[in-house]
């Protein structure tokens, strides 16, 4: 099994698709003690975690690359 194949790519997504509804489903049978409205919500850490990921990586792209990028004509000086 290797981890480049189309087929090994496949199984992991769904494997990863079906751990985070099992865990998102099972957010219903955990008893909160939410500190502010909105933490105590149905699935609150998945929407959360993934609003966080993205910010993340809109920040990576558009803020660290802006102090990290080179002209086109880097490697030719």
């Amino acid at each position: 099994m290797k981890l480049d194949d189309p087929k090994t790519i496949r199984l992991l997504w769904i494997v990863s698709l079906i751990v985070l509804a099992l865990l998102v489903i099972a957010d219903a049978f955990v008893e909160h003690h939410p500190h502010f409205g909105v933490d105590g919500g149905f699935g609150f850490h998945a929407w959360y975690g993934f609003a966080v990921c993205t910010a993340m990586v809109v920040a990576s792209k558009f803020v660290v690359g802006f102090f990290l990028k080179r002209r086109d004509t880097y490697y030719d000086e």
